[in-house]
């Protein structure tokens, strides 16, 4: 059995639970020990039972609950050196719950692999967990797909994915100049017609499962995501919902595949 749920994606707060068999992991702790909790607790699942915690970079969006969660939990976390030594607290993280987290490394029934990410924080990672004959990969966070990243993500199985924000909507907005300059840069995050491209190219297989994440609050709207990406793909010949099926992910609400493969498959 494979789950996945998105219990929180954008620049409020990330959270990413999987479940793979008897394995379970939480990627990224941007929201409270309690919101995680209960979470959980409303599809079946109980943060006790989590056997790591894997954190992509530092940032506050990613990072705001870890300290409590894994002093209250005792949970392992596992990051990148860069990413311990850019983290505010983590000389305040029990240390018996500090993990490296490698290139290759195994937890429970999943192997997971890292991979660099460009972005403006440490060490940036995304991650791929190989369960049986699947394939699930997170990268968010990332201003730049680059070929190390494409063949990182290439023939996933379920992909949580970056689609921050429409260039138009980020050019009229509100923000400061500066901090439109660092969304477009090679080390912010990636619009919604770069991820379209980017799915289009990739090496695939015959059907994937992607979810639009880290969509920005004022500089993106989840229906513009999702019809910029789809008619990318379409443009490509894709079947969008055949090979390439696309879900939404929010800051407020869970966003769910469960049961994405039997024992059997």
């Amino acid at each position: 059995m494979i789950k996945l749920h998105v219990l929180a994606s954008g620049s409020t707060g990330n959270a990413v639970f999987l479940r793979c068999g008897g394995t379970k992991l939480l990627v990224d702790a941007g929201i409270s020990p309690r919101r995680i909790k209960m979470s959980l607790a409303s599809v079946g699942e109980a943060i006790d039972d989590i056997d790591g915690v894997l954190i992509t970079h530092e940032h506050h969006d990613h990072v705001k609950g870890l300290l409590n969660l894994s002093k209250k939990y005792r949970l392992p976390v596992y990051t990148r050196p860069g990413t311990w030594q850019g983290l505010s607290c983590r000389d305040l993280i029990p240390e018996d719950c500090r993990r490296i987290a490698g290139d290759s490394f195994d937890i429970g029934e999943v192997k997971v692999e890292a991979f660099p990410l460009s972005h403006d924080a440490n060490e940036p990672a995304g991650y791929n967990v190989y369960y049986r004959s699947r394939k699930l990969s997170i990268a968010t966070d990332l201003g730049f797909v680059t070929d190390s990243v494409k063949k990182a993500l290439a023939c996933s199985d379920v992909m949580v994915f970056e689609s921050n924000h429409d260039l138009d909507l980020l050019r009229q907005g509100s923000y400061p100049w500066y901090l439109k300059r660092r969304i477009m840069s090679n080390r912010g995050h990636l619009s919604n017609v770069d991820a379209g491209w980017t799915l289009a190219r990739l090496d695939r297989k015959n059907h994937t499962q992607v979810f639009l994440a880290h969509l920005s609050q004022e500089n993106n709207r989840p229906e513009i995501a999702e019809q910029t990406v789809r008619g990318i793909l379409e443009e490509q010949g894709l079947a969008v919902g055949k090979d390439i099926e696309l879900h939404l992910t929010y800051p407020d609400r869970i966003a769910s595949l469960g049961h994405i493969f039997s024992e059997e498959e």
